[in-house]
């Protein structure tokens, strides 16, 4: 009887077993990884593939659309004395470079630096039009501060500026690689023309 008890409770054992070796959903598991969150967790972020962020439609996008991408991660101003030269230049790249290597450009407005991108997304989306801008547009966030997205407190522990990690001022700029890592900070003062040669050793 209690040999007839054992086998039977051996075979029960070898069919949950087996049931949880097939189990496509997982269900069996004892852990599952829970969603990586970028307000409380940016620090431990691998990659820019871990954040997401609201366009300037106010659609939620998930970063790791520009996965195996070079990117330019810039923070933008209307009514900055950099405007002209940035847009025309960040155009310039997005032109050559998006089809033929699969540029990418994320732009984020920004009003913290003398109160120079005092729009909304509708007026942003309407001065861009003169510059033929099709690259992507974020909405309007904080890069420094408590209130900065967790992308910008992300990106400045991966490249510092000089004497401060803080973003300076407007058109500070990100050169990301295809594995979704900071490769290089550049300075406002820095024409994105003068980041190709650079761009081009990331293709």
């Amino acid at each position: 009887m209690l040999k007839l008890i054992y086998l039977t409770v051996l075979f029960l054992y070898g069919v949950i077993a087996q049931n949880c070796e097939d189990d496509s959903q997982g269900q069996c598991s004892a852990t599952t990884s829970a969603p990586f969150d970028q307000t409380k967790n940016w620090n431990s972020a691998s990659s820019i593939y871990d954040f997401h962020a609201t366009d300037i439609y106010g659609k939620d996008v998930g970063l790791d659309k520009y996965r195996d991408h070079v990117c330019i991660i810039v923070n933008v101003a209307s009514n900055c004395g950099f405007t002209d030269v940035n847009y025309r230049e960040l155009v310039q790249l997005y032109e050559k470079y998006s089809e033929k290597e699969g540029l990418r450009i994320l732009a984020f407005p920004s009003n913290q630096f003398g109160g120079q991108e005092p729009g909304t997304s509708e007026e942003i989306l309407n001065f861009v039009k003169k510059y033929n801008v099709t690259f992507d547009l974020f909405e309007k966030i904080d890069v420094n501060g408590d209130n900065a997205h967790p992308l910008w407190k992300w990106l400045k522990t991966q490249a510092g500026g000089f004497i401060t990690d803080d973003i300076k001022w407007n058109f500070t700029k990100f050169i990301i690689n295809k594995e979704g890592k900071v490769v290089s900070r550049h300075s406002p003062s820095t024409d994105p023309l003068q980041m190709e040669s650079e761009l081009k050793k990331y293709f």
